[in-house]
């Protein structure tokens, strides 16, 4: 049996707009395993966003608790947390933040060099995964150089090139035709798989939503199984 690599209980994450309080997540309850592959469906606005980024720690909950493996995130500390997103969690969002002043390379570089990685052996691993995504060609271009489904190949290089333990998937086709996306999508699972990470994937689209072997729902900031 896997072990839970995440566990949230009595998530909440409550916003004030205007002096009116807005419940965001209303008390979220889940394990998550090992090797998951976990899709959480919902509409705009659902809470799907704000949950991934908790998740992360890139936001903090008003109530509740994420233990990743033993430990409360909660309780980490500032430098704690910036380890924990560099080495344990990649991150992949709709819009592709690459560094515009950078080549392909370089930005595929970065979170290898942040870890102080020797330039030569971050060149070297991060040419690999641009090997695994099919740029090779591309590895001096500019973003601006390259077409939309380009630019989130390299940014799930990035996201993956640190080996992380859990993936953060966040509408990570939203921003593409279908066609590519279908593409980038099986380029994303492909090295999920060689990597044997956890993927939890936030999307809209049910055709994304079904590859999941594990299925959720968000509705106005509560979580059901699918």
């Amino acid at each position: 049996m896997s072990e839970p690599i995440l566990s949230v209980s009595g998530l909440k994450k409550t916003f004030s707009k205007n002096g009116v309080e807005i419940n965001v997540l209303k008390g979220i309850d889940v394990e998550i395993n090992e090797g998951d592959l976990v899709t959480i469906m919902g509409p705009s606005g659902a809470g799907k966003s704000t949950f991934l980024h908790i998740l992360g720690t890139l936001d903090k909950p008003t109530e509740g608790t994420v233990y990743f493996r033993d430990r409360n995130v909660r309780q980490f500390t500032e430098d704690e947390e910036s380890r924990f997103r560099n080495e344990k969690v990649g991150f992949v969002f709709q819009f592709y933040h690459l560094l515009q002043d950078f080549n392909v390379i370089e930005n595929i570089m970065m979170p290898l060099l942040i870890r102080r990685l020797s330039l030569s052996d971050a060149t070297s691993k991060a040419e690999s995964f641009l090997d695994i995504m099919g740029l090779a060609h591309r590895r001096n271009h500019k973003p601006g150089e390259l077409s939309g489904g380009e630019q989130q190949r390299v940014a799930i290089a990035r996201a993956l090139v640190n080996e992380p333990e859990i993936i953060l998937a966040d509408e990570p086709t939203g921003n593409l035709d279908r066609k590519t996306g279908k593409e980038v999508l099986n380029y994303l699972l492909s090295v999920n798989e060689r990597l044997s990470s956890t993927l939890i994937l936030v999307t809209h689209d049910p055709e994304v939503g079904s590859i999941g072997n594990r299925r959720f729902k968000m509705v106005d900031g509560e979580l059901f199984t699918d």
